[in-house]
């Protein structure tokens, strides 16, 4: 489904608004997800509802990678993503999940967007102890 949206600047609560009736038609709710294509770049997220507005957020790497510009008039490709969200976890870091079946167990309850969060603070680590304190933070977090 394709709509045209002003590109929005990258502040609390903006993004590119998603009119109401493209959000009915979608089906998925008042927040589906929804894979996103600007310009040929795509990407996976949920129309917000913010302030009785749906928005799609627009980060500034997603920005470039698209190939706009704030102020811009856009076409926005929106779809119904139904495909399931699967984070893969490194290696270290199921192996230590797996250790704790409480922390499994929490961490497989987590939503997508925060297991990615957590596998994406213990890949971003550029030190081995570092990897490793953060795999032991997670899994304190995690344990409660």
């Amino acid at each position: 489904m394709k709509f045209r949206a002003h590109v929005e600047p990258p502040e609390p609560m903006r993004g590119l608004e998603v009119p109401p009736e493209v959000v009915a038609a979608l089906g998925g709710g008042a927040r589906p997800p929804v894979t996103i294509t600007l310009n040929g770049h795509s990407w996976q997220s949920r129309v917000a509802l913010l302030r009785g507005r749906h928005l799609l957020g627009l980060s500034n790497a997603n920005r470039q990678a698209a190939d706009v510009a704030i102020g811009e008039e856009v076409e926005v490709e929106v779809e119904l993503d139904t495909q399931p969200r699967i984070v893969v976890e490194p290696p270290d870091f199921a192996q230590a999940l797996d250790d704790e079946p409480v922390a499994r167990a929490a961490y497989d309850n987590l939503a997508y967007s925060h297991k990615r969060e957590h596998v994406r603070a213990v890949e971003s680590a550029k030190k081995p102890e570092t990897r490793r304190r953060r795999i032991e933070k997670a899994i304190a977090t995690l344990r409660g």
